[in-house]
């Protein structure tokens, strides 16, 4: 049952960060129950959940899951305000993650067992990889919305997204180097970026700029080294 969980989740990775558009998010957001997006959306999800699963003994729990996450994603929409969009977004979230593996444990509660094989492996391994990239990403991006970054990096030229693919490759180097062992090369890593990073910094001689870049770094190998100590710890169970 465990790789039902992990496959679950990795369809709402793919359904909620890398194939939903910022134009469908931006237009519920204006709609609400009224948009036609929000259906596509769990429509999506729901599609994802039956193609990774491929059991149609699941359709109970795939539907289940699928009004659950209409109910969560509208309930967001009609609740949140500007103020409280960042709230929203992480309580979603969780409730979305909540409601996957709360539903499988009352439909399927006497075969549910956190123990692992190969196959959970493979999927667990690729849960973490794409966490680490475009969802991540859109987490930090959600934190800090609450300052006006582009403000402080408008006279910074800089390639489009630069920030963003080099914060996803750091974070896939930090997971990499540690599941394999190699904890000095992290160090290595944080140093290398901190040597790079110290010109700009010193150039700016803006503190907030400073503030963010630090904030921004913390955050992002933060998050690498928590989710690759999930993932080691949670081979131990095999």
């Amino acid at each position: 049952m465990t790789l039902i969980i992990l496959k679950l989740i990795l369809a709402h990775l793919i359904g909620d960060f890398f194939l939903q558009p910022h134009q469908w998010v931006k237009h519920k957001e204006k709609k609400k129950l009224k948009s036609v997006w929000l259906y596509v959306h769990v429509a999506l999800h729901i599609a994802l959940m039956f193609l990774l699963i491929w059991d149609l003994s699941y359709t109970p729990l795939i539907l289940g899951i699928g009004l659950l996450h209409l109910i969560i994603d509208g309930l967001k929409l009609i609740l949140q305000r500007k103020k409280t969009k960042r709230l929203f977004f992480f309580i979603d979230q969780v409730l979305h993650i909540i409601s996957i593996i709360g539903l499988t444990i009352i439909l399927y509660g006497t075969d549910f067992n956190f123990t692992v094989d190969l196959s959970d492996h493979f999927i667990l391994l690729i849960i973490c990889v794409a966490f680490l990239t475009q969802p991540t990403s859109i987490f930090m991006k959600t934190i800090f919305s609450k300052w006006n970054i582009s403000k402080l990096t408008k006279d910074n030229e800089s390639l489009k997204d630069a920030g963003k693919y080099i914060g996803i490759l750091e974070r896939l180097l930090v997971f990499i180097f540690i599941i394999a062992g190699h904890w000095e090369a992290v160090g290595f890593l944080i140093t290398a970026k901190s040597v790079f990073r110290f010109g700009d910094l010193t150039a700016s001689k803006e503190r907030k700029l400073t503030e963010y870049i630090l904030i921004g770094t913390l955050i992002s190998f933060g998050i690498a080294i928590i989710t690759s100590l999930l993932y080691l710890n949670l081979l131990t169970y095999v």
